[in-house]
């Protein structure tokens, strides 16, 4: 095998582009928001496109039961490994257009220019490459997060995943359904995955830099925690007989920002949603549902947060009159990523002149779920002044395709040299 020159795999810039505005379309306001809640219309429509756009260019899809959607480009056999390339195309209500569909668009982008390359050198490759868009990324519809790339890690049970259900009572399945994703095909475990995706943070801003790595994930714990009281007047019941949910709530939401300033940098918290029953004006509440977070990328911290967490509860209900249920728990370890792929990345944005500076990811990620079966690993470029799940959320066209460079580069690296065989051992650790 001659030895892999050091040009780069020219990716196409303006075709890039083109890709990223028009899955913006499906979902995507005026203002830059984006509203592409997963199997939502917008989300089976997009799925639409990208599924016509796997046919004009030779992929074959797939569409495994929880609704992952699959390109597969054949260039080295059908029985040759695999590399999986992507992200996911769902948002958050009200959310940006870089989050996630960069990655999936990237990965559109880079596996075409290195087929081309590929064919214009008559290389033959020593891997196959699959895109993916996973499903229920964001968990902003139906929780967990991570939901299809926990199902495909063997994580989390399908007819379990199957029956989550949203606000309106409308399960996967159905959403699967009514929008035609209810796959039946089965989809084998990759090599590796490589995801890319905006930073989130200002880390690489403040540096001055255009592309990281996130070498390893925070760990989380994920609580849907109700407090129950008693429904009545605001008028005219005395406050002293108040059973108020709401209020348990409060004491509760203010006590987990006090655990996180306990530890510093260390830990996050958050209550992101909370769903009020009856949500009157004027009915004291009788249930309030919270969906609580604490992130860490240290397991002791993450332990030591959930015990406080859970002595404050019992003081919150008993400080408002009402009781507490635990409703669900999630858990996501912390971890490393793939050594093996970071070190092809550092050499890809290398070759370009540019660092690659080591970063955490705190939020999840679907090479999170997958990091347990296989190497995986989470590229960024810069999102401007950090912003993420915010219709101002940004990257930047020369940033883009920066990120989607360095995706191809390594790509063709992995077709011309295949992947090295410690990382089977590495994943299996």
């Amino acid at each position: 095998m001659p030895d892999v020159p050091a040009s780069p795999t020219p990716i196409n810039a303006e075709r890039l582009q083109f890709l990223m505005e028009t899955v913006s379309t499906f979902g995507g306001g005026p203002d830059g928001s984006m509203n592409r809640l997963t199997l939502s219309r917008e989300d089976g429509m997009a799925r639409d496109w990208l599924g016509r756009w796997f046919a004009e260019n030779g992929f074959e899809q797939a569409i495994d039961p929880i609704g992952n959607q699959f390109g597969k480009l054949t260039l080295a056999g059908r029985n040759a490994p695999v590399i999986m390339v992507g992200s996911h195309i769902d948002s958050q209500p009200n959310g940006g257009r870089f989050d996630g569909a960069l990655g999936v668009i990237a990965a559109c982008e880079a596996v075409l220019s290195v087929q081309e390359r590929l064919k214009a050198e008559g290389r033959l490759s020593a891997c196959n490459f699959q895109i993916v868009n996973w499903t229920n990324e964001e968990g902003a519809r139906f929780q967990p997060s991570l939901l299809g790339s926990s199902v495909f890690s063997g994580a989390a049970d399908l007819e379990w995943a199957l029956d989550r259900t949203d606000g309106d009572g409308i399960s996967v399945r159905e959403a699967l359904n009514e929008i035609g994703y209810a796959g039946t095909d089965k989809v084998e475990c990759p090599e590796a995955l490589i995801e890319l995706h905006i930073e989130g943070d200002t880390t690489l801003c403040n540096a001055g830099e255009r592309f990281g790595i996130f070498t390893r994930f925070w760990g989380a714990t994920k609580y849907r925690l109700a407090f129950l009281g008693r429904q009545a007047h605001t008028g005219a019941t005395p406050m002293a007989d108040r059973k108020d949910a709401l209020l348990a709530a409060a004491y509760l939401i203010s006590d987990l920002k006090q655990i996180s300033t306990e530890h510093g940098l260390d830990l996050h918290t958050s209550v992101g949603r909370l769903e009020v029953f009856p949500n009157s004006p004027n009915v004291v509440p009788a249930e309030a549902v919270l969906f609580i977070e604490l992130r860490s990328a240290a397991p002791d911290v993450l332990a030591e947060a959930e015990s406080k967490m859970l002595v404050r509860i019992e003081d919150a209900a008993v400080k408002a009159g009402v009781t507490s249920q635990v409703r669900s728990i999630d858990r996501r370890k912390a971890g490393p990523f793939s050594s093996s792929l970071i070190a092809l990345a550092e050499d890809a944005a290398a070759r370009l002149g540019q660092t690659a500076r080591h970063l955490d990811t705190i939020g999840g990620h679907d090479a999170v779920a997958m990091s347990d079966v296989c190497p995986a690993v989470v590229l960024a470029v810069q999102s401007r002044d950090g912003v993420i799940h915010h219709p101002t959320e940004f990257t930047s066209p020369e940033d883009q395709a920066l990120g989607t460079q360095i995706l191809a580069d390594i790509l063709y690296k992995i077709a011309c040299e295949g992947l090295q065989v410690m990382e089977v051992s590495e994943a299996a650790e």
